[in-house]
């Protein structure tokens, strides 16, 4: 006869009572994520778009943190050291034409209108003389507590922008070197791979990784891309006219390319009006060939991206125009992350359509299989032959090694 300790009325309360503290620390949570979530999309982001190549070298490295350090440091570090140097120059370039030799530029081209009227010109004529600081120190007195809430907001808008990354990278580090153990914990839990929750968080796993990892590839392709279209605008451009800055505004138009509606728009509408301004001075003939650029541009670094590049690249095993709605919508509905965080929920609805969603509508069990929309998303079987062919990998014998230890 069984005692109450192990099916009787106590062990139904003390069942209900964990699954209250269960959803208790669910709740707590999902707030959690909530109030991370740029942090934590960007995270994923990181650990998805460099999944590929850290699997590639974990094979030849025979150590999971070495691998993720090395993905993080060959992947992520010259991209965030391209993006200082693109803005070093344009820093310069801007720079150049702010404080050039005439001082009236200053005056035309320095925006101090967010100041009160005399302040305004105390600090024209400071940026004019600096000078004036050694002689009248008190001019700097009176500016001090504007310059300090100024340099203060711009300070906590620098230090809140690099903190987030650091934790997007840190996170996107912590998943590359514990994966394959966060995936055993789930396969555990859930039952074994032929349980239709593996199946389906398999699939979500192999759309998220075809997806962001297609992000990094359609940012490259379009660096090189818009390169090579600079290039030849200053090499067909008639005497006078010029593209500054290639290499920069290459890596800008690549990066601004991932923007939906907007793409590299905020990049070469600027450099065609700097082209302009040189065909001005080169005459009515250079006029002619800049609109002409325009055209080009809008061609083959506004339409082509938007309508085959980013759609094939990002997302070769999905619906394209589904895909292309959630870059667009993204960002509109939810802010900067919503470009990151749509797809996903996009690609978990998708695949609970595909695997989940007739079973119930029909009353029939539930099975690891798909039964409509095959060959839009990712195929049960691939992914557990994928997941077959990891459990191969040197990352499996730490996780042997650890068990040993543990007994």
């Amino acid at each position: 006869m069984a005692s109450d300790g192990e099916f009787g009325p106590f062990t139904s309360r003390a069942r209900v009572a964990w699954w209250f503290f269960v959803l208790a620390l669910g709740f707590v949570a999902a707030y959690l994520v909530y109030s991370f979530i740029g942090v934590i999309v960007l995270g994923i982001f990181g650990y998805y778009a460099t999944r590929p190549i850290c699997r590639r070298l974990a094979r030849y490295t025979n150590s999971p943190g070495l691998a993720a350090v090395t993905t993080v440091v060959v992947v992520v570090v010259p991209i965030l050291l391209l993006v200082v140097y693109t803005g070093f120059r344009i820093y310069q370039q801007v720079r150049r034409l702010l404080f050039s030799d005439s001082s009236e530029s200053i005056g035309t081209y320095f925006n101090v209108s967010a100041l009160p009227a005399d302040q305004q010109a105390m600090v024209s004529s400071l940026l004019r003389n600096p000078g004036q600081l050694v002689s009248q120190p008190r001019q700097l007195l009176d500016l001090l507590p504007t310059l300090l809430q100024q340099g203060t907001l711009v300070f906590n808008a620098v230090f809140g922008g690099l903190l987030l990354v650091a934790l997007a990278v840190a996170l996107s580090y912590y998943l590359l070197e514990n994966d394959h153990r966060l995936a055993r914990g789930f396969e555990s839990l859930v039952g074994g791979e032929d349980t239709v929750a593996y199946a389906y968080a398999s699939t979500v796993d192999a759309d998220l990784e075809s997806v962001f990892f297609g992000n990094v590839l359609f940012v490259a392709a379009m660096t090189v891309i818009a390169g090579i279209t600079y290039e030849a605008t200053t090499l067909l451009a008639p005497a006078g006219i010029e593209v500054p800055l290639i290499l920069a505004l290459s890596v800008l138009t690549g990066l601004t390319s991932l923007l939906p509606i907007v793409v590299s728009k905020v990049v070469y509408l600027p450099l065609v009006g700097y082209l302009a301004l040189q065909a001005l001075e080169a005459g009515r003939g250079a006029l002619a060939f800049v609109v002409g650029v325009l055209v080009v541009y809008f061609l083959v670094l506004d339409i082509l991206p938007q309508t085959f590049i980013q759609p094939y690249i990002t997302g070769r095993q999905l619906d394209m125009v589904l895909l292309m709605f959630s870059y667009i919508l993204g960002p509109a509905l939810l802010g900067w992350y919503g470009f990151f965080l749509l797809p996903i929920v996009f690609i978990v609805m998708l695949e609970a359509v595909r695997i989940v969603l007739p079973e119930l509508v029909r009353g029939e069990p539930l099975t690891p299989t798909i039964s409509i929309g095959h060959g839009v998303g990712s195929d049960v079987e691939s992914t557990r032959v994928g997941a077959s062919t990891r459990t191969d990998d040197p990352l499996d014998e730490t996780d042997e090694d650890d068990a040993a230890a543990d007994n």
